[in-house]
């Protein structure tokens, strides 16, 4: 199956946001692709509350989630979003890290909101907070398609393999992870833990990334690390996208998925212990 995924630079302005990534989307779809992932806060990357306040909505009326439903039926193919700021009716105010999977007729068939934040202190002048404006999610989400169960996640639930264990269990062939990750943390641990999760479970990890500086008009920017990772179920990186901005195309074959998990069967090996 040819897929694609969409490596992106996005701003704090959702629109402009929106223009860039229906027109990679739709490069992606030109050639051929049937499958089609974008990295997580397609529509808005900012460091401000206020500004974020101002510029996101709820998802039953967020332009970015319908013109990309519109994308996908327009253009026939199977899209993951691979996540979206949006707001909650939550008390506190906190916005939802939401990934998005949607169908060919431009239907939401999957949701998933981010499990994991985010609340580190990577160097002396690169901390971050995610829970003080996003709220957890707590439900594991595999999704059915007809060419294989998509395990969903988001960048920093990457570090929390039990998640992925039971992704797999469930029946997951293909993982997705999202991600803006950080390119202190990304420098050393990007690559290594994205082999490891596939290596784990046998499955597929597809994971588009954010990279680059990200434009800003009024608060700190921020940088991401990029390199978009494919890794097969047998750990081999078979794409990386460096860090340019682009489309991306690979072929997802999903019998080796069965073969490599006959090669080291451990998903069948497990065993009950106790202690320590």
């Amino acid at each position: 199956m040819k897929s694609a995924l969409l490596q992106l630079n996005v701003s704090d302005d959702p629109d402009a946001n929106l223009e860039t990534t229906l027109s990679l989307l739709a490069q992606a779809a030109a050639q051929g692709a049937e499958f089609i992932l974008t990295p997580e806060v397609t529509n808005c990357i900012s460091t401000s509350r206020d500004h974020q306040n101002r510029v996101l909505q709820h998802e039953g009326a967020d332009r970015t989630l319908a013109s990309l439903r519109a994308a996908a039926a327009d253009h026939g193919i199977w899209l993951l979003i691979g996540s979206l700021a949006v707001k909650t009716a939550d008390a506190d105010g906190r916005f939802a890290n939401r990934s998005f999977l949607i169908d060919p007729s431009g239907e939401v068939v999957a949701r998933y909101d981010k499990i994991h934040m985010f609340d580190v202190q990577v160097s002396e002048t690169e901390t971050y907070r995610e829970s003080a404006g996003y709220r957890p999610g707590s439900k594991a989400v595999l999704a059915q398609t007809p060419f294989g169960n998509i395990g969903m996640t988001i960048c920093y639930d990457v570090r929390f393999p039990v998640l992925y264990q039971a992704l797999a269990d469930a029946g997951a062939k293909i993982l997705t992870v999202p991600s803006a990750f950080s390119p202190v943390t990304g420098a050393v641990h990007w690559h290594a833990l994205l082999r490891a999760r596939a290596i784990e479970t046998g499955c597929f990890v597809i994971a588009p990334a954010q990279t680059g500086t990200h434009a800003s008009a009024a608060h700190r920017t921020r940088d991401t690390y990029g390199h978009s990772l494919v890794v097969s179920p047998w750990g081999e990186v078979i794409l990386d996208a460096g860090n340019n901005p682009g489309v991306y195309v690979f072929d997802l074959d999903l019998l080796q998925t069965s073969a490599a998990r006959a090669k080291v069967p451990s998903m069948s090996h497990k065993r009950a212990f106790s202690g320590p």
